[in-house]
C-alpha cells in the first residue's frame, strides 16, 4: 500500500488492528496458562510477554526488511510521512509475527529452557516467518507469479490460515519432536499420565481474548477503511460457531475442546475469510473443529506427542485446511467470489509447511546441538526454569507433580 495513497482514517483503522491482534497474545498467554501445571503459570506468562519483546527486535531490525523490502533507518520526517502509515502496518503486521513463538510456546510448554527458546524466536521471526511471508505477500522470489501463469490465480491467504497458523504449527511440531515428553506423561508400560489443565476459567479466558481480537486479526487484514468487508467479519462469526458446535459434538462436551473449538474455526478461515459464502465458512469452521479434537487425541494418545496445547492440530493443521478451504469454498461453484485456484492453494500450503518444517529442524537442531533445549529434571520437577523465579510454594509442587 502506497503511504501517499492512505488516509489518517486509514491509519487510526490499521492501528485499532494491530491493538486487537495485541490484545490476543494475552489471549495465548491465558490459554497456555489454564492448562500448563499450576507449578508452570508463572513461566507461562512471562514467557508469552518476553517473546513478544523478542520479536518486535527481530521483526523491526531484520524480518520486516526481509519480507516487504522495508526498513526504519531513515530520519523520522521520512517515516512519519502521510501520518506513519507504514508504521502502524508494521505494527500491525508484527503483532502477526510474534504468534509464531506464542503458537509455539504452548506445544513445547513445561520443559523448554527460557533462554534457548528466546533465540528461537528472534530465528524465526527475524528469517524464517517472514521468507514465507514475502512469497505469499509480497511477491518475493517471482512464486506467486508463477503460480498465476500455470494455474489461473496466486495463492490466496487473506489473513493468514497458511503463512501464521500453519506455519506456526509445524515449527511448533518440530520443536515438540526434538523436545521430546514431558516427564512423566508417558510410562515405560505404554500408559499415559493425565496432566489436567490446572484452570478451566482461565484457559476459556485465553479463548474468549483471542475469539474478540480474531475480529481485528481477520477484518483489519484489508488494511484500508476503503477495503474493509463485512463479508469477512461474518464469516469469522460463522467459522467460529462452526468450530464450537463440531469440538463440542466431537469432544463429548469437554470443556477444553470446547473452548478450543472457536480457535480451530477461526484459524480455518482466515485464508478465504474475503472469499467464501457464510455457509462455506461455516462448513469450514465446522471441519477443523472436528478435526482439531481428532488429531489432538490421537497424538498424545496414540502416537504419544506431547503438544501441550495441541498446536499442531490447532493452528497446523486447521491452518492447512484453511488455505486448502479457501481453494473450495472460495470458488463460485460453491458460492464463492471466485479469483482463487484449488491448485494454486494446495500448492501455497504445502510451500509453507516445507518451509517451516525446514526452518524450525535448522533452528531448534542448531540449538538442541550447540547449547540445548530441555530443562533438567531439577527444574522440569520445580516447575519450568529455574531462570524465572516460580513463587509457587514448594510443597504445593509436590502435590501437584
Amino acid at each position: 500500500m502506497d503511504p501517499l495513497k492512505t488516509t489518517p482514517s486509514d491509519v487510526l483503522f490499521v492501528l485499532l488492528g494491530a491493538i486487537m491482534v495485541l490484545a490476543m497474545h494475552a489471549g495465548f498467554a491465558f490459554l497456555e496458562l489454564g492448562t500448563v501445571r499450576k507449578k508452570n503459570q508463572v513461566n507461562a506468562l512471562v514467557k508469552i510477554m518476553v517473546d513478544f519483546a523478542m520479536s518486535t527486535l527481530a521483526y523491526f531490525f531484520i524480518g520486516y526488511s526481509i519480507a516487504y523490502g522495508v526498513n526504519f533507518f531513515a530520519g523520522a520526517e521520512t517515516l512519519a510521512q502521510k501520518s506513519g502509515y507504514d508504521l502502524v502496518k508494521f505494527f500491525f503486521l508484527l503483532t502477526f509475527a510474534a504468534a509464531i513463538p506464542a503458537i509455539v510456546s504452548g506445544g513445547i510448554a513445561e520443559r523448554a529452557r527460557f533462554n534457548p527458546q528466546l533465540a528461537a524466536t528472534f530465528l524465526l521471526v527475524g528469517f524464517v516467518y517472514p521468507f514465507f511471508e514475502g512469497i505469499a505477500w509480497n511477491q518475493a522470489y517471482g512464486i506467486q507469479a508463477w503460480l498465476k501463469a500455470s494455474f489461473g490465480e496466486e495463492f490466496h491467504d487473506f489473513a493468514g490460515s497458511v503463512v501464521v497458523h500453519a506455519v506456526g504449527g509445524w515449527i511448533g511440531l518440530i520443536a515438540v519432536l526434538l523436545l521430546g515428553a514431558r516427564r512423566g506423561r508417558y510410562n515405560k508400560d505404554g500408559g499415559i499420565s493425565a496432566h489436567p489443565p490446572s484452570s478451566i476459567p482461565f484457559l476459556a479466558l485465553g479463548a474468549w481474548v483471542l475469539t474478540v481480537g480474531w475480529f481485528g486479526f481477520n477484518v483489519m487484514s484489508a488494511q484500508t477503511l476503503e477495503k474493509m468487508s463485512g463479508l469477512v467479519a461474518l464469516n469469522s462469526l460463522m467459522a467460529m460457531v462452526g468450530g464450537i458446535l463440531a469440538a463440542l459434538a466431537a469432544g463429548r462436551n469437554d470443556p477444553g475442546f470446547v473452548h478450543n473449538g472457536p480457535l480451530a474455526g477461526l484459524v480455518a478461515v482466515c485464508a478465504g475469510s474475503d472469499i467464501m459464502h457464510p455457509i462455506g465458512a461455516l462448513a469450514t469452521g465446522a471441519v477443523a473443529g472436528a478435526l482439531f479434537v481428532y488429531l489432538f487425541t490421537l497424538t498424545q494418545n496414540r502416537w504419544k506427542i506431547d503438544d501441550v496445547l495441541g498446536v499442531w492440530p490447532l493452528h497446523g493443521l486447521c491452518g492447512a485446511w484453511g488455505g486448502i478451504a479457501a481453494g473450495l469454498f472460495g470458488t463460485k461453484a460453491l458460492g464463492g467470489l471466485g479469483g482463487v485456484s484449488l491448485m494454486s492453494q494446495a500448492i501455497g500450503t504445502g510451500l509453507g509447511i516445507v518451509i517451516a518444517v525446514s526452518g524450525s529442524f535448522i533452528v531448534y537442531g542448531l540449538l538442541k546441538q550447540f547449547i540445548g533445549l530441555r530443562l533438567d529434571a531439577e527444574e522440569e520437577y520445580n516447575g519450568a526454569d529455574l531462570s524465572i523465579h516460580n513463587i509457587t510454594a514448594t510443597a504445593e509442587r509436590e502435590t501437584l507433580w
